[in-house]
């Protein structure tokens, strides 16, 4: 995004409200209602969702970091994508006014444990320590 874009962000100078704390209630109902974005995805009890939007040091862009837990079955990295994609998706709408060439990428899991295909870690992130013994994912926009 443009510098001034982010500037208004965090200052909190956009006309449709609080960027940041929209984009965080946005992405912790997206990952409860994961189930019902993904066709094959099913709705499943999740314990916790944190949903975290900081300024890179560029002063361009808004890394966007959610985390979910679950002590189930099967993995949530979709859940944790899906918050990660729709937080960005509320900063876009909120921010399209002022700033159209705005990007939502770099959509990726990075890292997950528990389920049936066990533990990830993307090779280009720094180490986590997922913090669950549970099924955990992290999806980063």
């Amino acid at each position: 995004m443009a510098k001034p874009t982010l500037e208004r962000i965090v200052e909190g100078r956009v006309a449709k409200g609080d960027v940041l704390a929209t984009a965080r209630i946005a992405g912790i109902q997206a990952a409860k209602r994961a189930g019902d974005w993904i066709p094959l995805a099913h709705p499943m009890p999740i314990d916790a969702v944190t949903v975290e939007l900081e300024p890179a040091a560029d002063g361009r862009r808004l890394l966007i970091e959610a985390r979910v837990e679950a002590h189930w079955r099967t993995g949530v990295e979709m859940e944790a994508l899906v918050a990660a994609s729709a937080a960005g998706l509320t900063v876009y709408d909120m921010c399209k006014a002022v700033d159209r060439e705005m990007v939502v990428d770099r959509i990726r899991l990075v890292a997950k444990s528990g389920g049936k295909s066990g533990e990830f870690i993307r090779d280009d992130e720094d180490p986590v320590n997922l913090g669950s013994d549970g099924n955990s994912g992290r999806g980063q926009a």
